[in-house]
This record gives structure tokens, sequence and C-alpha cells, in this order.
């Protein structure tokens, strides 16, 4: 099941035309719908809702699974698919819970111009929208920063959330937190996880 291993976009549908395209094999999205709920039940994954942040409302459509042990997941697929972003938002995921957070998906409705100039509605994701009480962060997680293209990809969700939250990037490494020009707290992973008050900074 490579849609829950890598973290994306998840739905029954699409996980049964992937073994048909790929595997050549029928395998209907209701079967599937009941195999995910029983690893859920199982306590073998965990799901994540999708939050509207804008309009402030769930989104019953694309759920995000995420392995409760990581290490399980890699020993099932023979340590292959080590993309390390996915597995980093995955320990993310585990630990927020952990700290007794609740943790959504986020996603941030946009207006822009295609390249003929016509206004689409585009989706932009947050990794995470995560609350304790009156307390909110989000937070995206990024390998690295190193480029201007990558800066963008991680920011731009940011830019467009109209509220003053917290909005932080958890980076590869022990970077202690630090803020960019707009505010946003970058820190390195290492410290995220050994500091139980991280976010905050």
């Amino acid at each position: 099941m490579r849609q829950v291993a890598k973290n994306g976009n998840t739905t029954p549908t699409r996980i049964s035309n992937t073994f048909a395209t790929e595997r050549h094999s029928s395998y209907t999205h209701k079967t599937i719908a009941t195999h995910i709920d029983f690893l859920e039940e199982a306590y073998l994954i965990s799901k994540a809702n999708r939050f509207d942040i804008k309009g402030r409302r769930y989104i019953a459509a694309n759920l995000k699974y995420y392995f409760t042990d990581v290490g399980l997941r890699n020993a099932r697929l023979n340590f292959r698919q080590q993309e390390p972003t996915h597995l980093m938002e995955n320990v993310v995921y585990n630990e927020l819970l952990a700290r007794g957070y609740s943790v959504d998906v986020g996603i941030v409705e946009v207006n822009q111009k295609n390249s003929e100039g016509q206004n689409v509605r585009k989706q932009l994701e947050v990794d995470f929208v995560t609350n304790m009480g009156s307390q909110r962060y989000y937070i995206q997680v990024a390998y690295d920063l190193s480029t201007e293209e990558k800066q963008q990809q991680e920011y731009n969700s940011f830019r467009n959330i109209p509220d003053s939250f917290k909005k932080i990037v958890l980076v590869n490494g022990s970077s202690k937190p630090w803020r960019n020009d707009e505010g946003y707290v970058i820190m390195g992973m290492k410290y995220f996880l050994l500091n139980i008050n991280s976010l905050d900074y």
C-alpha cells in the first residue's frame, strides 16, 4: 500500500486504481477501505483529517495516514522507500500526538493566475495544524531549505494563513530555533525531538 506508506493524499479509489494499472489486479475500493479500517483499529496506522484553515471546517476527502511505528513500516518494506522528508513528517506527527496535541493536515485555498492569465483556485498544504486548548501551531516539515524554490514551497502556505498563530518549519539537523525575516521559526529536527517545550520558542 504505497499510498499509505508515502503519506500522500489517500483514497481507496486511488489505491484501487494503482493496483489496476501497476499490478493488473482487481482490488475494489470497498475492500481497500475495509483493510485501512482494520489497520487503523490495530493501531498500525493513524488517520489525520484535513482542515480548511480559512473556512474553519474539516474536509472529509483525501485523508492522510501515518504509521504509528516507523521502524515496523521500514521493516515491512524491507528498508526500501527511505524518503527522508516523508519519514521526518511521520516522526513529527507521532511526536505531536505523544505530546498531547490534536493534529490535522491544513489546507489553504488561494486564487492564482495560470499561464493563460485566468484566475484559478489552488489548495496549498500545511503539513500540520496542531491544537491544545487555546494554543495553535502551524508546522511544515522540510528536509532542507537550501534553495529559493524550496523556501517558497514551504513558506507560501504560511503567507496565505489569515491569523497570527506561530508558524514553524522543522528541518533536518540539530540547529536551535531562530526566526527568519518573515517571523517564521526555523528549527532542527533533533532540537524539536529532544526538547519537550521546543514549540514554545
